[in-house]
Parts: structure tokens; sequence; C-alpha cells
């Protein structure tokens, strides 16, 4: 633990060099005045108290002389104080600034498959409390190197001034090493417990609070509050265990220096009677004792914190190491004027990473083979689990397929630039996400080049103009963390115009307009159609992949693709598959027919409520 603590250390002092050195150097200008003070004061003991009290009077010249050299030597004490703690202060959190940076971009680079299996409570731990757990150590080690110099430099005044009081202190700092070293062994798996349960309490929270709406809706509120409050007595469990270690421990780390003391007392008054040393000597000795029970604390409170930062690193080392990073290529597309892309699956099979690594993937598409053509619209249709979504995702390639290639105007993904490829494509999802912003910030994401006018033409093809004219303050309306403020087809609205907005050449909808009424879903796609014919006021249009259940949606693409378990059973148009495949027939009517029963239900209850 000691060794891996100390190249945690090393890695900070590394990459904070010129502060850590102006940080160590206020703690030895601190640490060597300690010993200078301690010299000082045994002077005026032996120099002056003592003559002042045999003579009965004492020089007034002496005594401001004295005064003034401990208010020197004060003075200069404070100036070291200040370098040292503004120093550490400054590297600790310099550096857990940039490794939260780093775990953050860690985060945004790794795909979703690594997503997938980690909770979102963990990986807001070890951003948070992890980096600083790792880099907790850090506020005391300036100051512990400063007092590792003033030991040697006491040590040595020790056996300068008598062998015998320098046995003794020679007893001493090694017992106090060694009592932290113990301190730091038991310490270290309670530490790595309670930062292990700090995560695993951050995952519940999250969970809870992110499910909000199912644990009400299922009347599961003191269930949630149980298992979270197992969880927090875990860990309120592990802190205790913490805590009962450091009060046993502390108290005899505390006495050490204050034994030596009195040893000191007791040798040097023997050695005092021999002549062997003065009273000036055995006070400065003594007072040294004393003042170095607080500042040999500091190498304590970082052997302390050591089991701690190496649990936190270990968590933060693991995101930074993680493998599956989606590697880009050097292939650039061209614009063609915002021209609509050619999207091409090429015998594309896939099958999602379980959590398990020992377990094997499970298949989710087999072979899938189909275009869309530029400029036209391909709707995807299938039952529930048939890999939709998945196509959805390697379209935009949020992740890569396992065998085949996803290609974009017959150039595979896979070697494009990230700028081409976002700047190509847009994915509208299933579940509509709104940041806790503006509708304006939500629409433009600060990308460069886009105006108000831009929001506004998004807006409107994507149907929404009209509600957020009526908000409040319009385009400076805040929306509420997650659209909390807007409906859910309004928030599907203002995440197709942000899609929108980018003016995209391939559109991939991802039953993104299913919270919003089919005529204004028909709407919708009658106004990208309308776009890509030729309005002469709006932007070019996209090819565009539509993943859909309604049969007004369906009718208005050119192409129907139809999927069963992770394979394309048939293609063609609506009408065509309609009268030739079964399952497409059976799965398309069922869903007309909920709808219909939907209506009906909801004609008599309102029916119910006129009649009196």
């Amino acid at each position: 633990m000691l060794g891996r603590g100390l190249r945690v250390l090393g890695r900070a002092i590394r990459e904070q060099p010129r502060i850590f050195a102006a940080a160590v150097a206020g703690s030895v200008l601190f640490s060597l005045l300690v010993i200078a003070n301690a010299y000082v004061v045994g002077a005026i003991v032996g120099r002056v108290a003592v003559p002042a009290i045999e003579t009965g009077r004492a020089e007034v010249g002496i005594v401001a002389l004295s005064a003034a050299a401990l208010l020197g030597i004060s003075g200069l004490r404070v100036v070291g104080v200040f370098g040292r703690r503004l120093g550490a202060g400054y590297m600790q959190y310099r550096l857990q600034a940039a490794y939260r940076r780093q775990v953050t971009r860690r985060y945004l680079e790794l795909p979703l498959s690594w997503h997938h299996r980690h909770a979102t409570g963990t990986l807001l731990s070890n951003a948070n409390s992890d980096v600083e757990a790792a880099w907790f150590p850090i506020a005391p080690l300036p100051f512990a190197v400063g007092t590792l110099v003033m030991l040697v430099a006491a040590v040595g005044s020790l056996f300068v001034t008598d062998w015998a009081l320098a046995l003794v202190g020679v007893a001493v700092f090694p017992a106090l090493f060694t009592l932290n070293v113990v301190y730091s062994r038991r310490m270290a798996p309670r530490q790595a417990r309670a930062q292990r349960m700090r995560a695993e309490v951050s995952a519940t929270a999250h969970e809870s609070f992110d499910g909000a709406l199912v644990v009400k809706t299922m009347g599961r509120e003191a269930e949630e509050t149980a298992r979270f409050a197992a969880q927090a007595a875990e860990l309120r469990n592990s802190l205790i265990a913490v805590g009962r270690l450091r009060g046993f421990f502390d108290p005899m780390l505390e006495t050490l220096p204050s034994i030596g003391t009195l040893v000191v007392l007791v040798v040097g008054a023997l050695r005092l009677r021999q002549g062997a040393i003065s009273v000036t000597e055995l006070v400065s000795v003594a007072f040294l004792f004393t003042v170095l029970a607080f500042p040999v604390r500091a190498i304590g409170w970082v052997l302390a914190e050591l089991p701690r930062s190496v649990a936190g690193w270990d968590r933060v080392s693991r995101v930074l190491a993680a493998s599956g990073q989606m590697p880009y290529g050097e292939t650039t597309l061209e614009h063609r004027g915002g021209a609509p892309a050619t999207l091409a699956f090429d015998g594309v099979s896939f099958g999602y990473e379980p959590a398990d690594p020992a377990a094997v993937a499970t298949p989710v598409l087999k072979d899938v083979t189909f275009e869309v053509p530029a400029g036209r619209t391909v709707a995807l249709v299938g039952p529930t689990g048939s890999g939709k979504s998945t196509i959805a995702s390697l379209a935009v390639r949020l992740v890569d397929p396992a065998a085949g290639a996803v290609r974009i105007d017959g150039v595979d993904v896979r070697s494009l630039t990230i700028g081409s490829l976002t700047a190509t494509t847009a994915l509208v999802a299933q579940v509509p996400f709104v940041f806790d912003d503006t509708v304006r910030a939500n629409i433009t994401l600060d990308r460069p080049g886009r105006t108000d006018e831009d929001a506004w033409a998004a807006l409107r093809l994507a149907e929404a103009a009209g509600f957020v004219t009526a908000l409040p303050e319009g385009l400076d309306t805040m929306v509420g963390e997650r659209g909390t403020s807007l409906s859910g087809g309004q928030r599907q609205r203002l995440t197709l115009a942000r899609a929108l907005a980018g003016r995209p050449r391939l559109l991939v909808l991802d039953d993104a307009t299913s919270a919003v009424d089919p005529r204004v879903e028909a709407a919708i796609l009658a106004a990208l159609r309308g776009d890509r014919a030729g309005d002469a006021t709006s932007a070019p249009g996209a090819s565009i992949l539509v993943v859909a259940y309604r049969r007004a949606t369906i009718a208005l693409a050119d192409e129907v693709v139809y999927v069963e378990h992770g394979r394309v059973v048939a293609r063609g148009t609506h009408t065509e598959l309609l009268a030739t495949v079964p399952g497409y027939a059976d799965l398309v009517t069922a869903y007309e027919k909920a709808e219909a029963e939907r209506e009906r239900t909801s004609g008599r209850a309102e029916e119910e409520v006129r009649v009196p």
C-alpha cells in the first residue's frame, strides 16, 4: 500500500512540479524556522531569563532584541505557512480539475456498449468522489516533505548538542514512522470499502431519482427508500470502521512525541547534573520535542490518506484505461451542396457485449442488407426486439458492426473522420433528451453559424414553431431538467428541430414522433419530403430512415424494410408488404386496431361525461 500510494503521489509531483516545489519551499522554510525557534527560545531562557532571575534585573536592550528575534522568526514562519498552504491547495485543486476533465472526456470517447455495462451513479462517483479521494493527500504532502527535512535537521542538531538526547530522538522518530505504517496497513481495506460504498450509494440514489416516475406510479416509495437505506447503512458502517481505527491510532500518534519530551527532560536533567549540557541546550531540546509533535503528524496524515488515495486512483485509472474506444478514419465526405446522402447496410451482423466479460455476446442482427437511396424515405418496421433501434444506432455509428459494413455515399463509416460523420448524419432517438437550458441552446447547441433564423426554420419543419412562440420567452424560455416544462410531444419535436438545425444529409428517426398526434406526425414527414422536393425557402433536405409503427407514417415512406429476429425479411412498398407478408400485415393492423380501440374508449368516456 505504501509503495502504491507513493507512486500515486509521484504522478502528482511529475504533473505539477513547479507548484509542488514552491509549496515544499514554504514548508522547508517553516520547518527550519521551527528548529531555529527552539534554539532561540533556549538561548533566551538560558542567557536572558535565568540571569535576570539570579540578579533580579534584566537589560531592556537584550529583552527587546530577544522579542525582535522571536517576532522575526514568527513572521517568516507565517510566510512559510502561507506558501505551503497556497501551493498545496493550488496543486490539489488543479489535479482534481484536470482529472475530472480527463474522466469526463474518456466517458464521451468510450462507445455506448461500455456505458451499458456501468451504472450512471458509479460513473458520477468516478468523476467526483474518486478523483477527489485520489488527490486528497496532496494537501498535507508538502508539509510532510518539509517535516522530513526538519526531522533530519533536528536529529543532526541533537547529535551536535548531546549524544544521549540524540538517542531519545532516534528512538522516538522511527517509532512514530512505524506506528504510521501499521496504521496505514490497517486502514487500507477499510478505506477501499468505504470508497466502493460511496459509489454504490451514488448509483442507487441516481437510479431511484431517475426512475422517480416508475417508483411513484408503482407505489414503490417504501421499497426504494429501504433499498437506499440499506446501502447508506453499509456506507455508514464502513465510515464508522474508518473512524474507529483512526480514533484508536490518533491518540497513540499524539502521545509518542509527548513521551519523547518527558524522556528528554528526565535524561536532560541527569546530563545537566553531570555538567554535560547547559540549561540553554536542555530547554532548546525539550522545546524542540514539544513543537515537533504537530509537524510530525503531517507524515501521519499523508500515510493515513494513502489507502483512500489508492482506492480512488484505482477506480479512476480503470476508467482512463478502459478499452473499446471507437477509432475514426481520415476520409471526409463531399458536402455536395447539402444534397441527400445514400445509406447502405451490407451484410451487417451485430451483438451487444454482455455485462459479464466471460459471457458470449447475444446476436441482435444477422446479415442485414438494405439501402436508403439519396433523397428517399425508408421506413423500418418490425416487432419489438427485432433490432430496429440497433440498426438506427449503426446508421449514425454509435456502435460498429461485428461483421459487414455500413456505408454512406459508398464510404465505410469506420473510415470517416468524426467531423465528417456528425456533419452528415443526425439521429433523433426514441426517448427525447432535452438539456436544462433555453429552447435556443437546445436547438443550436452553440454550433457555429447557427442563427435564430436557422432555429425558427428547424422549428417550423418540426411543427414546433407554434408552441415555442406561445412560450413565455420564446427561444429564451428555460425548459427545465430533461424538459420537464414541456409535454412528451413537445420534447420530441424540439429534439427533431435540434437535429434539423444541423442540416444533416441523412436523418435517422428512431420512433421519434410516437408522442405526437398522428396528424402532426404526418405534417412533419410531409414537410421533410417537401423540403427535399426543393422548397426555395428551406435548406436542402435529407435522406430519411424512420423506425415506424403507425400506418400513416409508413405510408409516407418510399420503401418499407421489414425485420424479424434481427434479419431483413421483406422489402417493398407498404401496399406490397401488406398483401404479401402476413407478419407485416398482422403487426401493422394490430397497432391500428389498438389505436382505434383507444380512440373509441376515449370517445365513450367523453360522451359519458357530457350526458348528465
